[in-house]
């Protein structure tokens, strides 16, 4: 999970540009896990082999659906990957010009 500073002159989409703010990284994928079980529907289309780009606008149905999800996952390791995405996401809300970025493989 990437969190993303965008900058873009103008409207045209060739003038964007991205820098990486801050990273959380899952290499053991449970987060991917959890999405591909999960039956909340932002979380569901979360594909682990693309990426999904998702802006502060989307934060606060996100944040809803990771905070559910830390409600009945019972492993550390799974709520403490979903703190720190959550803590990306908290970050994203704050600023339009902020986007996560979902990396599949």
């Amino acid at each position: 999970m990437l969190l993303m500073q965008v900058a873009q002159r103008g409207t045209s989409p060739k003038s964007r540009r991205l820098t990486m703010v801050d990273f959380v990284q899952d290499g053991a994928d449970l987060f991917s896990t959890l999405c591909v079980n999960s039956s909340l529907p932002m979380l569901a289309r979360v594909d682990p082999y693309r990426t999904r780009i998702l802006t502060s606008a989307d934060m606060p149905q996100f944040l809803s659906e990771i905070d559910a999800t830390c409600d009945f996952v019972m492993g550390q390791e799974e709520r403490d990957v979903l703190e720190k995405i959550r803590g990306l996401a908290e970050r994203c809300a704050e600023a339009a010009s902020l986007e996560l970025h979902l990396e599949g493989d």
